[in-house]
């Protein structure tokens, strides 16, 4: 058998990318009053239905992106979500201070994450 470091690579980065969407998206149920009140705040109608709907998808994308399944919809998926996600709940923008920079942060952060999704697109075709 021979060893191959990039068959690896590629699965541990589809398992951690991966991985992020599944934990996020099933702590998103244990938290869901509280981030359907901040979506609520933001404006986004039928707050708690549209979190319910994207950590469902996060789960179910995170786990298709894992398993290697159909990785360049989850992967286009997921950095679409991940950009909604971004403008709706870190809008840093309007902030000042110490929120500022920790949201701002939070959104280079998610930039990064867009571009490993991106990466692992482009990697499954």
């Amino acid at each position: 058998m021979q060893f191959d470091f990039n068959q690896i690579l590629w699965t541990l980065g589809r398992l951690l990318l991966g991985g992020l969407f599944v934990v996020g998206g099933v702590r998103h149920f244990f938290i869901l009053p509280a981030i359907a009140q901040v979506m609520a705040a933001r404006g986004v109608p039928a707050p708690r239905l549209v979190l319910v709907a994207g950590s469902v998808f996060q789960v179910a994308a995170g786990l298709l992106l894992i398993l290697g399944i159909s990785v360049l919809l989850a992967s286009l998926g997921l950095a679409i979500f991940t950009v909604a996600a971004s403008v709706m709940l870190l809008n840093f923008w309007d902030m000042e201070g110490t929120a500022r920079d920790t949201t701002r942060n939070n959104w280079l952060s998610n930039i990064a994450i867009i571009g490993g999704l991106l990466i692992a697109a482009g990697h499954s075709i």
